[in-house]
């Protein structure tokens, strides 16, 4: 880079948002993700093969293996509550003022 200077937006805090995405889409794509997110992390915490997590959440190996690879087009969001609650999670939904 010669002189050029970088242009840094601040975030909106929802990444969808940020990328253009009307509100109301960008907040459920944004539900999506971080429970999409936390799914992965208790499959690794609890160190379980795709086979286990596909036995324990009702679902495919290859299901399971999208969910870890983030495919989130794959996963609406009432499957993924369906999925956590499956794995033992308690999920809420709390509005913010």
């Amino acid at each position: 880079m010669k002189n050029e200077k970088l242009k840094i937006t601040k975030s909106s805090g929802n990444v969808f948002i940020d990328l253009g995405f009307p509100p109301d889409e960008a907040a459920i794509l944004a539900m999506r993700a971080d429970l999409m997110c936390k799914l992965e992390i208790l499959i690794r915490d609890k160190q379980w093969t795709q086979a286990e997590a596909a036995k324990v959440l009702g679902i495919s190996q290859s299901r399971v293996s999208d969910l870890i690879r983030g495919k989130w087009d794959k996963f609406s969001l009432d499957m993924l509550i369906t999925l956590a609650t499956r794995a033992g999670k308690k999920v809420e939904l709390k509005l913010a003022a």
